[in-house]
């Protein structure tokens, strides 16, 4: 199975979480020792929002703070793509071609953001269309999708699952803006309605639920 793993900056960069970041890098190298191909993108977090809010305060323009948060998010991408092939992996690839060609030379990639406009859900979902996935798994800090946010709404309701067409229905934002924090980015929303490839959204907290997710458990919020 060819399988990317969209993992949220809110999960290992916020705060910076070597143990989890270990973590991971142990059960990517399980899923390719099973024979999967495994390709990660991972997110700056609270790093990446913490530099835009310099930028910002600079007065700086937006493009400028979205490069300060991919040069975050790359940096996470570095450290685990090292957790998992030592120094020789320290180059992280900075376009969707060049990730693929990397996975189709390793088995495993490890990428963070790529261009500015483009949040690392949306840089997700291209390379997913680019190296025809079966899989996207996206590990965030909740549980899978609810009907609406969590963290505001106390009433809230977990979906088990949820057809491509029924996101735009609960997401709120609809357009890119530097720093966006929701549960799946809306320009990705716009690639998973045209590509469908299967989505499934997890606890990143708990690393073990990308095996389950990969194994076909029943487990956070099935996009389909």
């Amino acid at each position: 199975m060819r399988i990317v793993v969209r993992i949220g900056g809110s999960v290992i960069a916020s705060p910076p979480n070597p143990k989890l970041m270990r973590k991971y890098a142990e059960i990517v190298k399980e899923l390719r020792g099973q024979g999967h191909e495994v390709a990660v993108v991972v997110g700056g977090g609270s790093l990446a929002r913490n530099l835009i809010s310099i930028v910002r305060e600079m007065g700086l323009s937006e493009q400028e703070q979205d490069e300060v948060a991919i040069s975050a998010s790359r940096i996470f991408a570095q450290i685990l793509a090292m957790g998992i092939g030592g120094l020789a992996w320290r180059n992280v690839p900075k376009t969707v071609e060049e990730a693929a060609a990397v996975l189709a030379e390793r088995g495993i990639v490890v990428m963070g953001g790529i261009k500015p406009g483009m949040t690392t859900d949306t840089v997700a979902t291209l390379l997913a269309s680019q190296i025809k996935a079966d899989l996207i798994v996206k590990a965030t800090d909740q549980e899978g999708v609810y009907t609406k946010d969590p963290r505001k709404h106390p009433d809230a309701v977990k979906l088990d699952e949820i057809r491509f067409e029924d996101l735009n229905g609960i997401l709120t934002e609809d357009r890119h803006k530097a720093g966006i924090h929701q549960i799946i980015d809306p320009e990705a929303v716009k690639i998973l309605l045209e590509k469908r490839i299967k989505t499934i959204v997890v606890n990143g907290f708990k690393p073990e639920n990308l095996l389950k997710a990969v194994r076909g458990e029943k487990i956070g919020t099935i996009i389909h």
